[in-house]
C-alpha cells in the first residue's frame, strides 16, 4: 500500500480538523464557556473564514501535485477535489447567512408594532440575568438605538432612519394576528401554550386572566434564547418573539411566529370541532 504523500496528508488533516473546530465553537458557547460574541463572530464567522480558506489552498495545492503525478492516482485527485468542495460548500452557507442578515436586520418581530405584547417580570428578570439585549422602542429609528450603532461598521443610512415598526411592516412575509372567532379567550391561551409545547419552548407559562402565554425557544447548534410571548384579547392573539442577543436574527423569530401561529389556529380549530354539538 503506498503511502499518502505530505500535500494529501494535510488535505486529510484539514478535513478532520474543520468539524472538530466548528464543534468547538458552537458547543463552547452553548454550555458557557464562549461568549456568543467568541462563538459566533470570532470562531466561526471570522476564523472559520480564514480557515476554510486554507483547506481550499491546500486542496488545490494538493489537486495540482495529483494531476501532475504519474502514474496518475486516482484516489488523491478525489481527496483534492473533497478538500475543494467541502469549503465551498460551508462557504455558501456562511454567504447565505449574511443574505439573510442583510434582509433581516431586526431581532424583534411582532405582529401589533403600534402595541407589541410586552414580557413578564419574570422573563425580563431571566433576559437581564442572561446580559440579553434591551428591548427596543418599536417607533424609534435604528439609528437611536444604540445596539445598531456598536461596532465598526456604520449602519446603513437607509436602514439607520427605519424603525421596527416600519421594518416589519415592510416584510413580505409579515406574520399577522390570529382572530379568535368564535373561540374564547381561555381556548386562545389553552391553544397558544399546546402549540409552544408542539414546538418544543421550554419555560411555558400561561396566565389565564391576563391572556399571556410565554417561552423560550433555543436554537439548535449554538443553543442562542429567544424569548415568545403571545396576548390573548378578547378579538384576536399578537404574537412576539425577541432573540437575546445579536442584531440580525437571520429570519428565525419571523418564521416562529408564522409556525406558532399556524399551529395554533390548528389547535383552535379542533378545539371548536371537539365541542360542536353533533347532530
Amino acid at each position: 500500500m503506498k503511502t499518502l504523500p505530505w500535500h494529501a496528508k494535510l488535505v486529510l488533516a484539514l478535513l478532520a480538523f474543520l468539524p472538530i473546530y466548528f464543534g468547538i465553537a458552537a458547543l463552547g458557547t452553548r454550555i458557557g464557556l464562549l461568549s456568543w460574541q467568541t462563538g459566533l463572530l470570532t470562531m466561526t464567522l471570522a476564523g472559520g473564514t480564514i480557515l476554510i480558506a486554507v483547506v481550499a489552498l491546500a486542496a488545490l495545492i494538493a489537486l495540482i501535485f495529483a494531476l501532475r503525478t504519474q502514474p496518475r492516482r486516482n484516489g488523491l485527485v478525489v481527496l483534492a477535489v473533497v478538500g475543494l468542495i467541502v469549503p465551498g460548500m460551508i462557504g455558501a452557507v456562511f454567504a447565505s447567512a449574511r443574505s439573510k442578515a442583510a434582509d433581516n436586520p431586526i431581532h424583534d418581530i411582532s405582529t401589533d408594532t403600534a402595541n407589541p405584547p410586552a414580557f413578564s417580570a419574570e422573563t425580563m428578570a431571566a433576559r437581564e440575568e442572561s446580559g440579553a439585549n434591551a428591548l427596543s422602542d418599536y417607533q424609534a429609528p435604528l439609528g437611536q438605538v444604540p445596539l445598531y450603532n456598536e461596532g465598526a461598521t456604520p449602519l446603513d443610512r437607509e436602514l439607520a432612519v427605519k424603525s421596527h415598526a416600519q421594518i416589519i411592516t415592510d416584510r413580505d412575509d409579515r406574520p399577522a394576528p390570529l382572530p379568535l372567532g368564535r373561540a374564547s379567550r381561555a381556548d386562545g391561551v389553552a391553544a397558544v401554550a399546546a402549540a409552544m409545547e408542539e414546538m418544543g419552548l421550554d419555560d411555558i407559562r400561561e396566565n389565564a386572566a391576563t391572556g399571556m402565554v410565554e417561552g423560550t425557544a433555543h436554537t439548535r447548534w449554538f443553543g442562542f434564547r429567544d424569548d415568545v410571548v403571545a396576548r390573548v384579547s378578547d378579538a384576536q392573539i399578537d404574537f412576539r418573539s425577541v432573540s437575546r442577543v445579536g442584531r440580525s436574527d437571520l429570519g428565525a423569530n419571523t418564521a416562529r411566529i408564522n409556525d406558532l401561529r399556524a399551529r395554533t389556529e390548528r389547535l383552535l380549530g379542533s378545539a371548536s370541532r371537539e365541542t360542536m354539538p353533533q347532530p
